[in-house]
């Protein structure tokens, strides 16, 4: 079920794409015979949830079958490489950038045990805010160990690979020490998106070039972010840690991620970066030429490896 999920960061709810009748098929081929109304009940009691339809699709902008399919194969593919991975104990990760939050006396979304209502600013003004909160987050799924860095400028790709070398140097290199592969599974947009240049620059000379390890990167294809499992095995939970909260400070925001645990033994860390990241930055022709990129036989756009510059 691992690599058939999804879920909300917000909510916590998860999601499969298989029905119950199929599970309870793969279940009775391994010997273990049970009926589809008791996979629904074992469904409910992992937090998995029924879904309905809400309309917010343009009607000009229906999907066509075969973009269906193509989404499809993408996820084949990455269940494929994580299994190669993990069969392998070579390091897979899942990042991406957490909703931006403002630093202030404002209402945190949820509830908290409490003698007194807390009383907050009535609206969320970005003047009256000690700043702003920009996370980005890593998710190791073979440890369940995350690191989420939080910054105070801008999600940019220079910021998303900073995260990934903190994760390396503080605790791949230690967990992984014999590791020359990694395998990071991001979404298709933002500062890690799958057409940005910048994101693959800064892979090769801070990861790849620095630290001698071959980067494969999958992206998930448009739209389908929840799949992504830092969403529900990372996010979600620290949502729900400081849920009912204000975010008054780096320090409660700190503190929230840090003491993020569940019952299947998930640890973060995190810490606080105050580097200005610029937005709008390109790079040259040159520093494209660096780039030792091999894009992949399926899904080019989406699928690639990068291999450390010979010295």
């Amino acid at each position: 079920m691992k690599y058939e999920t999804a879920g909300d960061p917000i909510t916590g709810l998860k999601w499969t794409r298989k029905t119950t009748e199929k599970i309870a098929l793969e279940l009775a081929s391994s010997n273990i015979p049970v009926c589809p109304n008791t996979v629904a009940k074992l469904l409910k009691a992992l937090r998995y949830s029924l879904r309905v339809n809400h309309k917010k699709l343009n009607a000009n902008k229906k999907k066509k079958p075969q973009d269906e399919k193509k989404r499809d194969r993408q996820f084949r593919y990455i269940r494929q490489l994580r299994e190669a991975f993990e069969t392998k104990c070579w390091p897979s990760l899942s990042v991406d950038a957490k909703k931006r939050e403002l630093v202030g006396n404002f209402k945190n979304p949820g509830t908290a045990w409490a003698r007194e209502t807390r009383l907050v600013n009535d609206h969320d003004f970005r003047s009256q805010a000690v700043g702003i909160a920009v996370s980005y987050g890593i998710y190791d799924l073979l440890a369940n160990r995350g690191l989420v860095c939080v910054g105070t400028t801008h999600d940019t790709s220079a910021f998303a690979v900073d995260t990934i070398a903190k994760w390396w140097r503080n605790d791949g290199c230690k967990r992984y020490p014999k590791a020359k592969q990694l395998l990071v599974l991001a979404d298709s947009g933002g500062s890690n998106g799958s057409r940005s240049a910048l994101w693959k620059y800064a892979l090769q000379e801070k990861i790849c070039n620095r630290y001698g390890l071959t980067v494969t990167v999958c992206h998930y294809p448009p739209g389908s972010s929840k799949w992504n499992p830092i969403e529900h095995r990372l996010f979600s939970e620290i949502t729900k840690n400081w849920a009912g909260i204000p975010l008054e400070s780096y320090e409660t925001i700190l503190k929230y991620i840090r003491t993020t645990k569940t019952k299947t033994g998930l640890k973060v860390k995190a810490m606080l970066l105050k580097k200005k990241y610029e937005t709008g930055l390109k790079i040259s022709e040159t520093q494209t030429a660096q780039i030792m990129i091999k894009p992949h036989a399926t899904f080019p756009e989406w699928n690639y490896t990068l291999r450390p510059a010979k010295m």
